[in-house]
């Protein structure tokens, strides 16, 4: 499936919907990436309103466990991913999505969630920070 950022038609999320193996919770697995470098951006769940709501709309959105409730990625921060290309991947139960990521993609304010890298001495951290949280959303990141 290929959107732009207007999204596809309902029939198009129906359809997605159905091939989509869904866990115990409801939720299935959804990795952001980059769709011009493939840098791996974020993992996030998705239940079926957001994978709904993204393929309709072209604006990603996600299922915030901690919050529950949707989570409409860059409503607080303005860091707005705009959806490319849906794929389910050949089991049904992850999901890859091609985006395009405005800013910083994680809420610490790194472009992207996979900063710290394990090496011999241990993990450690290997990317920036590239805007504080406290710009992000007016608080610090915890």
């Amino acid at each position: 499936m290929t959107a732009k950022s207007s999204g596809l038609s309902p029939a198009a999320a129906t359809a997605a919907l159905a091939t989509l193996a869904f866990d115990a919770d409801g939720l299935v697995p959804a990795i952001a990436q980059q769709h011009d470098t493939g840098e791996v951006l974020m993992m996030a769940w998705m239940n079926r309103d957001a994978v709904r709501e993204t393929i309709t709309s072209g604006r990603v959105c996600y299922w915030s466990r901690s919050r529950g409730s949707l989570w409409r990625k860059g409503e607080s921060s303005g860091q707005v991913q705009t959806l490319v290309d849906f794929r389910i991947d050949c089991d049904g139960d992850t999901i890859l999505l091609k985006v395009d990521q405005q800013g910083v993609a994680c809420h610490t304010g790194r472009r992207n969630c996979f900063f710290t890298s394990v090496r011999d001495a241990g993990p450690e951290v290997v990317d920036p920070v590239l805007v504080s949280p406290e710009q992000l959303y007016g608080k610090p990141s915890q």
